[in-house]
């Protein structure tokens, strides 16, 4: 397996997986703006994709987006999408994936990665407890739909 950090020449090899992951939220399937999406993303420099490979084979991604700590005063990232293809899950494709989110986050300098799952995703929660994420009992999120 390999890991690389996507480009915008990418756009079009992670469409479908990028698809695949938003059909999986219950989105209906769009390819081509899920192409356009992610190379928007890509040439605005708006997000840092990460994907895993096996040969020709796309088996995993995660997509993060910068945000600032003004307590901090550093950058921080919201670690948004990740997503394993499900012939590649329990082969250690997410594991992968968060270790070169943390070493990114250490590069970059980072004062913290964040995310969120939804609260009866076991198995997502099992493995970011695994890789150092804790959950946040001291705030409570909140959330505006535009």
């Amino acid at each position: 397996m390999n890991i690389n950090k996507a480009s915008v020449e990418n756009s079009t090899r992670l469409a479908p997986l990028f698809d695949a992951y938003r059909q999986f939220y219950q989105q209906a399937a769009d390819l081509k703006g899920a192409e356009n999406y992610l190379f928007e993303r890509l040439s605005k420099e708006e997000s840092v994709i990460f994907f895993v490979s096996e040969g020709d084979k796309l088996l995993g991604f995660t997509q993060l987006y910068p945000v600032f700590s003004s307590i901090s005063m550093k950058r921080a990232w919201v670690l948004n999408d990740l997503y394993v293809e499900a012939s590649a899950r329990k082969r250690g494709v997410g594991e992968f994936l968060l270790q070169r989110v943390k070493e990114f986050g250490i590069e970059t300098g980072a004062a913290s990665v964040s995310l969120s799952t939804a609260p009866d995703n076991t198995k997502a929660q099992r493995l970011y407890e695994r890789n150092g994420y804790q959950r946040d009992e001291t705030f409570l999120h909140y959330e505006l739909h535009i």
